[in-house]
């Protein structure tokens, strides 16, 4: 068995998050298309936009290494969004299904949280602060998606549609304490 250095752990798992990113944007269209809340649909319309960016960021951290993604297939992935598929095809569009929906995309927001906490830590141990800042970006986004999905579930749940501006003065708190967070460490 091979001895795995750091270098190749943070590489392997930068292959796994961008092969994860892009199954995310082949799902996400599906996603939205199958759900009934406006407000989920919509956040799941600002995650693909956000994936899309996600995923240009991290061929930058490649592009910087002199590096492609490699051939990787996320099979972490594949499972949690199979999951999203037999949500869509086992249900009829209704509330309940936008609760599965939401449950099974949050999965996927636990899985990348995981991930990119893990490989920012790699980031800082072998001292590529450039690249652990873009890493903490895109972690902070999938913390802010997670915490909008919660409230869009607990509105649903509770037959109340959350307010825009509701959700937007979350994520700008969210922001704020990420910020004073990274001003902390």
């Amino acid at each position: 068995m091979k001895e795995l250095k750091f270098e190749d752990l943070f590489r392997s798992e930068l292959e796994d998050l961008h092969d994860a990113e892009t199954q995310i944007l082949e799902a996400l269209p599906k996603m939205i298309a199958a759900s009934s809340s406006e407000e989920l649909a919509a956040a799941f319309e600002e995650h693909l936009e956000q994936t899309r960016e996600q995923v240009k960021r991290l061929e930058r951290i490649f592009e910087a290494a002199g590096e492609e993604p490699g051939g990787k297939t996320c099979v972490g992935m594949q499972g949690l969004l199979r999951e999203g598929e037999n949500i869509i095809s086992g249900m009829e569009k209704s509330p309940a299904r936008d609760i599965a929906l939401t449950a099974a995309a949050q999965k996927v927001e636990h899985y990348e949280i995981a991930g990119y906490g893990t490989v920012r830590t790699l980031a800082e141990m072998l001292g590529q602060s450039e690249t652990a800042e873009l890493l903490e970006e895109t972690l902070s986004e999938e913390k802010a998606t997670d915490d909008t999905l919660t409230e869009i579930a607990e509105a649903i749940m509770t037959g109340e549609q959350p307010a825009e501006e509701e959700i937007e003065e979350d994520e700008e708190e969210d922001e704020e304490e990420e910020e004073e967070e990274e001003v902390e460490s």
